[in-house]
Parts: C-alpha cells; sequence; structure tokens
C-alpha cells in the first residue's frame, strides 16, 4: 500500500456501531511544532459514541465524514520542525486536540508535540492507550479543580468505568476517604485500588447510605436518576461537585446554591506536563490501569457497542497494528 496513505475508521454519517468502517485516508503530515505518531493503541470513550451518533463533541468535529476518537499510544515517526521535546522513536501517550479532531481510530495522527507525553514504561501501548482522557478527567478534575486534598470525603458515582477508577486511585493517593458507587461485583476490586466504602448502586441510593462529603466527582449526570441533583444531598456546607458529563444545567446550579454547596462545570484539556506526573505514578505501582478489552480497528463497532451496554470494568481499547 502506499506511504501517503493508512487505514483508519470512517463514518459518513451519524447513527448506531454500524456506521464505522475502516478505509483508507491519506496519511497526515506533521506541521512546526507538531509530531507524527504512529498509533499501536487508541483507547475508546463514551465521548466517542456519543459523537458517533451526533451527540457529544459533534456540534465540534461538524457534519461527517470525519473519524472520532482522541487516546493514542505510539512511537514517534516523525517530528516537524521546531519540535525539541520528542524524536523519532520515542514511545508516547496523549489525548490531542480534544475536543477538536484528533481521529485517532487510525495508523497514524499527528499533533502539537506537547499534547503527548513519554508513555509509562512500566505498561503496553493497549493499556497506555486507555488512559489519557480517562486519567486526565480524573487529574483534572481531583487535582487541579477539587484540589484534594488529605483527610478530605470524597464520593465517585460510577466508580468502576474508565474515568473512575482513576479517580479512586487519585484521591487515594492524595490521602482522600474514598466512596465509591459501583455494582456489588466491582467491590473488592475497587477497594483493591484504595476505596475505604462501596455502595452497590442497584440495591441502596448513595445518598441513604453516606453524608458530610467534601467532594463528589459524579460520572453519571442527572439524565439517569438526577444523580447529580442528588448528589447534592451527600455534601457538606461549601462542598463541592464535579458533574463530569452533562455540566451545570441552571436547575442544578440553583438547587447547589439553595443547598449551600458549590456546581461547577467542567471538561477535559489535553495536558501533555500532567500525563507525565501520571505515567510516573503508574511506573511507581501507585495508580493501576484496567483494560477490559482490545479490539482490532476492524471491529470498532463491535467495541463501541460494548461500551454503549455498560457495566464495562475499566477500558476498552483498538489496535491498529496488523503485522
Amino acid at each position: 500500500m502506499s506511504a501517503d496513505t493508512m487505514r483508519a475508521v470512517v463514518q459518513d454519517g451519524f447513527g448506531g456501531p454500524e456506521v464505522l468502517r475502516v478505509q483508507r485516508v491519506p496519511r497526515p503530515v506533521p506541521l512546526p511544532t507538531e509530531v507524527l505518531v504512529r498509533v499501536h493503541a487508541a483507547g475508546i470513550n463514551p465521548v466517542d459514541w456519543k459523537t458517533r451518533e451526533g451527540h457529544g463533541m459533534a456540534h465540534v468535529l461538524g457534519e461527517p465524514p470525519f473519524t472520532v476518537g482522541w487516546d493514542v499510544s505510539g512511537v514517534v515517526e516523525e517530528a516537524g520542525f521546531g519540535v525539541t521535546t520528542l524524536k523519532a522513536g520515542d514511545e508516547v501517550y496523549g489525548m490531542p486536540w480534544f475536543p477538536r479532531a484528533a481521529s485517532a481510530y487510525a495508523e497514524y495522527v499527528t499533533a502539537p508535540a506537547r499534547q503527548f507525553a513519554r508513555k509509562p514504561a512500566s505498561i503496553d501501548h493497549v493499556h497506555a492507550a486507555a488512559v489519557p482522557l480517562a486519567a486526565l478527567t480524573a487529574w483534572q478534575a481531583v487535582v487541579d479543580t477539587a484540589h484534594v486534598r488529605a483527610g478530605q470525603r470524597v464520593l465517585v458515582t460510577a466508580a468502576a468505568g474508565g474515568v473512575g477508577h482513576f479517580a479512586v486511585q487519585f484521591a487515594r493517593h492524595l490521602g482522600a476517604h474514598v466512596i465509591a458507587t459501583a455494582s456489588a461485583a466491582r467491590h473488592p476490586w475497587l477497594k483493591e485500588l484504595g476505596a475505604d466504602e462501596t455502595i452497590d448502586y442497584t440495591a441502596t441510593r448513595f445518598e441513604d447510605a453516606t453524608a458530610d462529603v467534601d467532594v463528589v466527582i459524579d460520572l453519571v449526570g442527572d439524565a439517569h436518576d438526577g444523580t447529580s441533583t442528588r448528589s447534592l444531598k451527600v455534601l457538606r456546607p461549601g462542598g463541592l461537585l464535579i458533574p463530569v458529563p452533562a455540566g451545570v444545567s441552571e436547575e442544578l446550579a440553583r438547587a447547589a446554591g439553595a443547598a449551600g454547596v458549590r456546581a461547577t462545570p467542567f471538561l477535559v484539556e489535553p495536558d501533555g506536563a500532567a500525563l507525565t506526573e501520571i505515567a510516573g505514578l503508574i511506573d511507581a505501582g501507585h495508580v493501576t490501569v484496567e483494560v477490559e478489552t482490545a479490539y482490532p480497528l476492524e471491529r470498532a463497532g463491535e467495541a463501541h457497542a460494548r461500551g454503549e451496554a455498560g457495566r464495562t470494568r475499566g477500558k476498552l481499547v483498538l489496535t491498529t497494528l496488523t503485522d
């Protein structure tokens, strides 16, 4: 095949998993300050299938055709003019361009060098691809936004998912008392990750099981059983709610004000420096990465269907190498 083309997952219209198909497209060329990365694996996130349907970041990407995906782990193939932090042959991982198109479900991506970081040395590309978007979301919520500190009580909803299992570990690493909601089958694993308390959301409403919480990292949102609004009930006066999936509606903001607590909108940003810190925690054994299944690029639709079904432990990943 021509060196000027590559395999990528493309969709020509919005819809279900069946709209995803592999075809050959032009290979990108790095501009000054950018690197060309040979993708070994691409992580799958809820924003991917929401965008595929016409929601999520579809308003940023515009009308199809386009390629979804933001998580990548791979090897620098070429460094553009002006790049001094990376060179050809470096193993890297990142969440480039978000929320603009990164087109990560492909064999190559280009992006500014400083949106990448060196891949954690202790894990392979499949596990590294599971890290960037989920871990940066957790890091920026727990560390940069909530400024969680030792002794605080932190509630993480949907704690067994991609973002959740990182949020539990980051909060615990900072010395917080971590309360995690998940199905009962996930409780032993979450306790291994550092959760001090676990709540089976299928049997107990978390507002009946905990209170005096300093920070809620809500990864479910009000669209499902009013989870963000219910979270206000468990916060102490002045406590902070970070509703990740849907942000802060006018109704939620009013309810938070009436309850004497805070609610802040949130959206993850590319951050190579934070990824370097996260890689250090992974290599030191303080943070583990959970991948449930890795699929070849051609099975992207099947991977999306699995993710949309829910109940995933950790992350799903696509692998791009055929040799």
